[in-house]
Order: structure tokens, then C-alpha cells, then sequence
């Protein structure tokens, strides 16, 4: 019994170990999963009508990355305005700061010049050579995720049937209805799960950009859009999401209630985004219970960074599901979902 015990924990230990170090590979790969898994259906139904397998995946692929395409042009048009005006809102930010250096020295009886010399060591502390080095790194990370990715999704596509069969004979012929089963659920799971997040992202960006508006805030859509997608980004999200038109407002209206008028609009936002919106629109389509969902989007966090974070629910999700039907992993099954014993 205590060598059994024993062995999992050394092999769940070795699990986690191989998915921290082979991040490269399994993230681009997860991601790619389930976006072959949300096109799938389109592929589908072009393949009944007679087409080419290779065109009907080249078809799917082309409409959707050309959607993209055309809503990154509309982001970064509207970006654009807020870059051509970026140097003037420096110039008014460093007008600020300087006022609350000004006042804080009056304030705590402290030399202007010791805390801008402060200011200036955390600067060069911050953006060093090291992280420039890192950021640089970075970049080409993601230039080559963006870049595997569409690679791993028309292969994912093509070799589909493949895929399953191989699924099929490794848990051998006896469960082949079950390993459908399964398969199908997770695909429904996905479909369902993403769409919810669609309609996550186009309510909030409409709440956000409409609320700025009435608020005068510039740059709304702008701003609107990517706090949307920010929101997709568990806790740091939010933060960053509202932190920005917060430092627009201080800089472009004359009264810093307006700052504290948006904050209290994000504030306001999110709670109805965590009470309505996600339980009835996002988290119904996965029936994990909000500890699992936090200790998942943490555990995935701590291994993967920030990719980690927006794929645990889904990959937790499909964990649940896989051990709702597997009898000795049912209890584990049950710890995961939503529904609270009588």
C-alpha cells in the first residue's frame, strides 16, 4: 500500500516536472488542440460537400486567421491614434509627477532631489540590461508560437482520423464506444466552452467602451476591446484592464475623480461579469466549482505563466470529464464538480 502510494506521488511529481520543462512544446500544442477542435465542425461540413480534405481545412483556416487579420487592423487602427498622441500624454504625466514630487517633499519634509534620484535608481533597476535581454527573448517566444501554431492546427486537422484511431486501439477495442464518448464530449465541452467566452469578450468590450464614453474617456474602444481580452487573463487581468483609462483619466481630464469614477465603472463591471456573465454564460459550460477553478488557474499559473492561466479551466474541465468516466477516478470527478451533496 505504501509503495503504491509511493509510486504516484513520484510519478505525479515527474508529470508536473515534464510539464514545466517541455512548456515549448505542450503549449503552442494545447492551444493549436483547441482551436482544431472549435474548427473542426467547419472542416466537417466543407468535406460532405465533396471538397478536398487539405482545401477545406486551407479554407477554414484561411476565413478564420482573416478574421483575425481584419480585427488586430481595427485594434491597432484605433491604437494607432493613441500612439501618434502618447508623446503628450508623457509630457502630461511627467507634469503630474513632478507636482506629487513637489508635494511630497513639502509634505514629509523630504528633499525633492532624494526622491527623484529614488525615482531614477528604481528606473535603472527595472530596465536593465538583463531584462532587455529577457524581453528580447520574449518576443521571439512568441513570434514563434504565433508562428507554430497554424502549423499545428492544419496538421491536427488533417491527421484527425488517425488521431482518434490511434486513441481507439490504445485503449483497445473493448472501450472504443467509451473512448468516442469521451471524445465527443470533450469536443462539445471545447465548442461550447469558447463560444461562451465570445460572448464573454463582445459583452464586456461593449460594457467598458459604452461606459468610458458617458465618461468622456479617450481612446474608448481602444481601451474597451482590450480590457475585454485582458478580463480572459484571471486576476492580473482586471487589474491591468482598469489600471490603464485609470492613468488616461488622470492625464486628460482636469479632476482625478474621473480616475475613481473609472475604477469605480470596472469595479462595477466585473461584478456583474463574476455573477452573471461567467456563471451563466462561461462556467456553465464546464461544471467545475469555483476552488477548483481557482486552484487550477493558480497551479496552471505557477507552470506556465499567463498561457497557463487561459487554458486551465478548459484542460481541467476535460480532467473532470475523463474521470466521470473512469470508475476508480469518479470520487476525483466529483471533488471537481458543482454539485454539493445533499
Amino acid at each position: 500500500m505504501y509503495v503504491k502510494t509511493v509510486l504516484v506521488i513520484l510519478g505525479l511529481v515527474a508529470f508536473v516536472f515534464t510539464l514545466y520543462i517541455a512548456q515549448g512544446i505542450i503549449i503552442p500544442l494545447v492551444f493549436a488542440t483547441i482551436l482544431a477542435i472549435v474548427l473542426h465542425p467547419a472542416v466537417s461540413m466543407i468535406i460532405r460537400l465533396k471538397v478536398h480534405r487539405v482545401v477545406a481545412i486551407g479554407l477554414v483556416m484561411l476565413l478564420t486567421f482573416s478574421v483575425i487579420a481584419l480585427f488586430g487592423t481595427l485594434l491597432y487602427s484605433q491604437a494607432s491614434r493613441f500612439t501618434e498622441s502618447f508623446p503628450k500624454l508623457v509630457d502630461k504625466f511627467t507634469q503630474i509627477i513632478n507636482q506629487l514630487i513637489f508635494w511630497t517633499s513639502g509634505y514629509f519634509d523630504i528633499s525633492a532631489n532624494e526622491i527623484t534620484q529614488w525615482i531614477t535608481n528604481t528606473k535603472n533597476e527595472l530596465i536593465g540590461s538583463d531584462e532587455i535581454g529577457q524581453t528580447i527573448v520574449g518576443v521571439g517566444s512568441i513570434l514563434a508560437f504565433l508562428f507554430l501554431i497554424p502549423v499545428y492546427v492544419f496538421m491536427i486537422l488533417f491527421y484527425q482520423p488517425l488521431l482518434i484511431e490511434f486513441l481507439h486501439r490504445l485503449f483497445g477495442e473493448n472501450n472504443r464506444s467509451k473512448v468516442s464518448e469521451i471524445i465527443n464530449q470533450i469536443k462539445t465541452l471545447i465548442q461550447r466552452y469558447l463560444i461562451g467566452l465570445l460572448f464573454e469578450v463582445v459583452i464586456i468590450s461593449f460594457l467598458y467602451t459604452i461606459g468610458l464614453l458617458i465618461l468622456g474617456i479617450e481612446y474608448a474602444l481602444v481601451l474597451g476591446i482590450l480590457g475585454a481580452l485582458l478580463n480572459l487573463i484571471p486576476y492580473l487581468g482586471s487589474i491591468i484592464a482598469a489600471s490603464m483609462p485609470m492613468i488616461i483619466a488622470i492625464v486628460t481630464k482636469p479632476s482625478p475623480w474621473f480616475a475613481v469614477l473609472v475604477l469605480a465603472l470596472y469595479i462595477f463591471i466585473q461584478f456583474i461579469d463574476n455573477n452573471y456573465i461567467v456563471p451563466k454564460i462561461v462556467a456553465s459550460k464546464v461544471k467545475l466549482n469555483a476552488l477548483a477553478s481557482i486552484i487550477a488557474v493558480i497551479t496552471f499559473g505557477a507552470l506556465w505563466g499567463i498561457p497557463g492561466m487561459l487554458v486551465a479551466i478548459p484542460l481541467t474541465a476535460i480532467a473532470k470529464l475523463i474521470f466521470d468516466h473512469i470508475k476508480p477516478l469518479q470520487s476525483w470527478g466529483f471533488l471537481l464538480g458543482d454539485n454539493l451533496p445533499d
